[in-house]
């Protein structure tokens, strides 16, 4: 009877073992490979629970989210052997399970360093190929290189770039500050170059102002000289043609100017003879 429950007990916990070892589950956040003696026989399987043969095939699961390469500050070589510092980053995640595994042997830390390698090697000569100056303005470029080296890279290692970016571009301290002064004195350059090409432009402008208010004030003048001459032929015209109507009431008119021109101010003071023609119109009819 003890014997009996023993082997059922026993029968029991094989099929429980065989069960527990033929089923495995797969997390949403990882990427699942099975083997069988060696061979990769399934991968990428979908979160949830999936059987496989008991202890024939086993089961190797990586890390599915988007991982992060931060690299370490680097020292690069400029054009001009100058050295600068770099700082940079790499987001990626798993693409191809398989591939991955045969590359890597499923360890993240080789995939992260053969990623680094590359994009270091890279770097060196993007900065090798550029003076300090053109590094400093040259990001975009240096962020475009390392996408294509990234990209080159994880084909081979069964991974995807999601992104990889240059953090800092920066300089030892010996050499940032003889930089930040070349860079002073080249701006200041540029600005007195701007400056006294302003300072031309707007004497230009000033000159031609000027000749153009000289040329419309000449205009203007000579305008204002024939309508003031049109004017006075035309009062001596009309002068002309009322002293030949009535030449006594023209001169008395012109005299009655002359006394209101002459005495205009009270202060004024003329000597003249009583009996002179100028008062000819206060001695009665003014006839001679």
């Amino acid at each position: 009877m003890a014997s009996r429950q023993f082997l059922v007990f026993a029968l029991g916990a094989a099929v429980l073992l065989l069960v527990s070892n033929g089923l495995f589950t797969v997390d949403q956040r990882e990427r699942a490979l099975l083997r069988q003696l060696g061979e990769i026989r399934g991968t990428d399987y979908s979160s949830g629970l999936h059987f496989k043969w008991p202890f024939l095939q086993t089961v190797l699961k990586f890390d599915g989210r988007v991982l992060t390469l931060d690299n370490q500050t680097e020292n690069f070589l400029t054009l001009e052997k100058k050295n600068v510092k770099v700082d940079f980053f790499v987001k990626w995640r798993i693409a191809n399970t398989a591939a991955y595994y045969r590359a890597t042997g499923g360890d993240e830390s080789v995939a992260q360093d053969r990623l680094a390698a590359s994009i270091n090697r890279s770097l060196r000569d993007e900065f090798a190929s550029r003076t300090i100056q053109q590094a400093l303005t040259a990001r975009a470029e240096f962020t475009r290189a390392l996408d294509q080296t990234a990209t080159e890279i994880a084909e081979s290692l069964g991974i995807e770039i999601v992104d990889v970016r240059i953090k800092r571009i920066d300089f030892p301290d010996d050499v940032r500050d003889k930089v930040y002064e070349r860079m002073r004195a080249e701006r200041t350059r540029v600005a007195s170059e701007l400056r006294a090409k302003g300072a031309e432009e707007a004497e230009k402008i000033r000159a031609r102002a000027d000749q153009v208010a000289q040329t419309t004030l000449a205009d203007a003048y000579n305008s204002a000289e024939r309508t003031r001459g049109d004017g006075d032929a035309k009062a001596a015209d009309i002068y002309a043609r009322a002293y030949g109507r009535d030449p006594e009431f023209y001169r008395f008119y012109r005299s009655l100017e002359a006394y209101r021109e002459t005495m205009r101010d009270k202060q004024d003071v003329m000597v003249l003879e009583p009996d002179s023609e100028f008062f000819r119109y206060f001695k009665g009819s003014g006839a001679p």
